[in-house]
C-alpha cells in the first residue's frame, strides 16, 4: 500500500530535476560572469568566458557526431584545455576519458582501444608517446593537437592532429544549446586503473556521484565562495577528485601548473595568492624539502589536502611548521577520489604538535556524501570491532562509489558483492571510529600519487635472462611516499650481475616511474606452500 503522502503529488520538471555537475558552470557564469575562473601564465578567463568556450567545445564535438555514450580521450597536463573538457565533453552527452599522461605507449593504445576513444585531444608535450600509440591502437580517432605556448621545449612538439584545439573550438557555437543528461546514472567519465594484474580496469562515474562528490569536497574541506586553487594535482587522476566541478559550483580560480615544482608551487601562492591545492605526499616533501630561493613568505593560509600514500606524521607536522594546514583524506578511483576524511575535532587542539600529526595520519571517517564506510571479514562480510587491531578489508557503500568496470562485468561483480564496494585495502577501525589503513592486500605501490602493480613490474624482472624468481615491495621513500624495490634471485650460471643492469632491463621496458630504484639480491622467504613472504621482505627494505 502506497504511503499517502505519494498520492497525488507526483515527480514532474517543476519539482525534480537529475542532479549533474554541468548546472555548476552555467550557474558561475550567469552570477559571477566577471569573476576569474581560470589562470594560466599570464592569461585570465573569466567564467562566462569559459562557459562559451566549453560551449564551442561541446557543438564542434557534437558536429563531429560525439553524442550519448561517445568517448573522447584526452592527453593534457594541467592546462584550461583539460579543464574545459571536462564540462564540454558531457555537454554532449559524450564521456570524457583523461589519460595517465605518465603511462608508456601501450598502455594507451589498450585505453584507447578499449573505451573505443572517437576523438583524441593530446598536448604536443605528449606527442611521442601517442604516435607510437595510434601506431598500435585498432581506433582511429579525430586527433586534436593542444598547441600549449608554455610547454617547455625541447619536450615533444611534434602536432599529430587535424588542426589545434584552438582552431577546433573557434567553429564551434557560442551559443550552443546543451542539456541536461535524461538519467544522473548516465556516465560522464572513464578513469582507468593502474591494474594489479593484466591490463587496467575502466572505472565509470555517473553524473550523480560527480555532483555530489563535487559537494562533498566543498563541505569536508570547509571550503569558502571563490577559492583561489592551485592544480598540483593532474586532472587525469579520477578527474581531479572532482575539483574541477568545486570550483565551478564556488565560482573559484583555477591556477594551471604544468609542472610541479616547489618554486612553481611557491611561486603561484605568492603572484596568484593560492589558498587550497591537492596532492600526494610527494608535494608536501617539495615544499619541506624547498631551498631559500624557492620559498617566499605568504600572510594568508594556505590549505592542503592530501591522499595517497599516508604521509608520515613527520612530514605532516613539518607542513604546519611552514604555515600550511593539511587535510588528510583516503579514497580510490573508483570512488571519485577522496571518500573518506580525516576530520579534525577541537580536543586535538590540545595535543601537541606530534601527536596532532600522529591522528592526522589516519585515512578517518566517510564523507557526508557516502553512505557507509566499513571495516569488514572479506570472508563473512562480519563489521570488525572497533579495537585498533583486528584487521579486516576497507569497504564503501553509497552514490559516490563508480558505475562499474567498463565492459568487465566480472570484476564489477566481485566488486561490488554483498552491496559493498571491496577497496581491497586492509585497515582496522579505532576506538573513536576513525579508519586506519595497515597494509594492501593486492600488494600495490602506491609512488608519487600513482599506483604501481608489483606483479606488472614482477613479470618484467622474470623475462630477464639471469632472473631466477624476482619480487617487488614497496619501500618508503622520503621524496614519493613508496618506490618499488625488487628481491630477485639469480640463475646458478647468471654470473656477475649489477643492481644497475636490472633496473636498466625495467627500464627498457616499463613506465620509468614504475621501475625499482632498489634491488636486493639472494634468496627470496617462502611459506610451506611455496608462496613468498612479502611482509618479511617489506620489514627487509629499512635496511635497503
Amino acid at each position: 500500500m502506497s504511503s499517502p503522502y505519494d498520492r497525488d503529488l507526483d515527480q514532474v520538471a517543476a519539482n525534480y530535476q537529475v542532479l549533474s555537475p554541468l548546472t555548476f558552470i552555467e550557474r558561475s557564469a550567469a552570477v559571477y560572469p566577471q569573476r576569474t575562473a581560470v589562470v594560466h601564465g599570464d592569461l585570465r578567463r573569466t567564467w562566462a568566458e569559459t562557459y562559451v568556450r566549453c560551449r564551442q567545445l561541446a557543438s564542434v564535438l557534437a558536429r563531429h557526431g560525439i553524442g550519448e555514450g561517445d568517448t573522447v580521450a584526452v592527453m593534457g597536463a594541467n592546462t584550461p584545455e583539460l579543464y574545459e573538457c571536462h564540462f564540454g565533453v558531457p555537454m554532449t552527452g559524450g564521456v570524457l576519458n583523461a589519460l595517465n599522461i605518465r603511462l608508456d605507449a601501450e598502455a594507451i593504445a589498450f585505453i584507447l582501444d578499449h573505451g573505443e576513444a572517437k576523438v583524441l585531444i593530446t598536448d604536443s608535450e605528449f606527442s611521442d608517446t601517442i604516435k607510437a600509440a595510434l601506431g598500435q591502437c585498432q581506433v582511429e580517432p579525430l586527433v586534436i593537437d593542444i598547441d600549449d605556448a608554455l610547454r617547455e621545449p625541447g619536450i615533444g612538439g611534434e602536432l599529430l592532429g587535424e588542426m589545434d584545439y584552438e582552431s577546433f573550438i573557434a567553429a564551434g557555437d557560442p551559443e550552443f544549446v546543451w542539456s541536461f543528461p535524461d538519467d544522473e546514472w548516465r556516465a560522464i567519465s572513464l578513469n582507468y586503473t593502474s591494474g594489479t594484474t593484466g591490463n587496467p580496469k575502466g572505472v565509470v562515474y555517473h553524473h550523480r556521484g560527480a555532483y555530489l562528490n563535487a559537494m562533498g569536497n566543498a563541505v569536508c574541506w570547509s571550503m569558502p565562495q571563490h577559492p583561489t586553487y592551485l592544480w598540483t594535482l593532474p586532472m587525469f587522476h579520477c578527474n581531479g577528485w572532482c575539483f574541477p566541478w568545486t570550483l565551478a559550483a564556488l565560482a573559484g580560480t583555477s591556477v594551471c601548473l604544468r609542472k610541479v615544482t616547489a618554486a612553481g608551487i611557491f611561486a603561484a601562492i605568492d603572484r596568484d595568492r593560492v589558498d587550497h591545492f591537492c596532492g600526494a605526499p610527494v608535494v608536501l616533501n617539495f615544499i619541506i624539502n624547498a631551498t631559500p630561493k624557492e620559498r617566499c613568505t605568504f600572510d594568508h593560509q594556505v590549505k592542503v589536502m592530501t591522499a595517497a600514500a599516508p604521509p608520515p606524521p613527520a612530514v605532516l607536522e613539518r607542513m604546519a611548521d611552514e604555515g600550511f594546514d593539511v587535510t588528510h583524506v583516503y579514497g580510490l578511483t573508483e570512488t571519485y577520489g577522496p571518500a573518506v576524511v580525516c576530520a579534525w575535532q577541537d580536543e586535538w587542539n590540545e595535543l601537541g604538535p606530534s601527536e596532532q600529526a600522529s591522528l592526522k595520519s589516519r585515512q578517518g571517517v566517510r564523507y557526508h556524501v557516502l553512505h557507509g564506510l566499513s571495516v569488514r571479514d572479506p570472508k563473512t562480510m562480519a563489521a570488525v570491532p572497533p579495537d585498533g587491531e583486528t584487521m579486516g578489508e576497507v569497504m564503501f557503500q553509497g552514490n559516490i562509489v563508480m558505475k562499474g568496470y567498463f565492459k568487465n562485468p566480472q570484476a564489477t561483480e566481485e566488486a561490488l558483492s554483498g552491496d559493498w564496494f571491496h577497496s581491497g585495502d586492509l585497515g582496522v577501525l579505532q576506538s573513536d571510529g576513525y579508519i586506519q589503513l595497515r597494509d594492501r592486500s593486492k600488494d600495490i605501490i602506491i609512488s608519487g600519487g600513482e599506483n604501481i602493480s608489483s606483479i606488472e613490474v614482477e613479470s618484467v624482472l622474470y623475462r630477464h635472462p639471469a632472473v631466477l624468481e624476482a619480487a617487488v615491495v614497496a619501500k618508503a621513500d622520503e621524496k614519493w611516499g613508496e618506490t618499488p624495490c625488487a628481491f630477485v634471485e639469480l640463475k646458478t650460471d647468471a654470473g656477475s650481475v649489477e643492481a644497475q643492469e636490472i633496473i636498466d632491463y625495467c627500464r627498457e621496458n616499463l613506465a620509468h616511474y614504475k621501475c625499482p630504484r632498489y634491488v636486493v639480491f639472494g634468496p627470496l622467504p617462502k611459506t610451506s606452500t611455496g608462496k613468498v613472504k612479502k611482509f618479511e621482505l617489506r620489514d627487509q627494505t629499512t635496511a635497503v
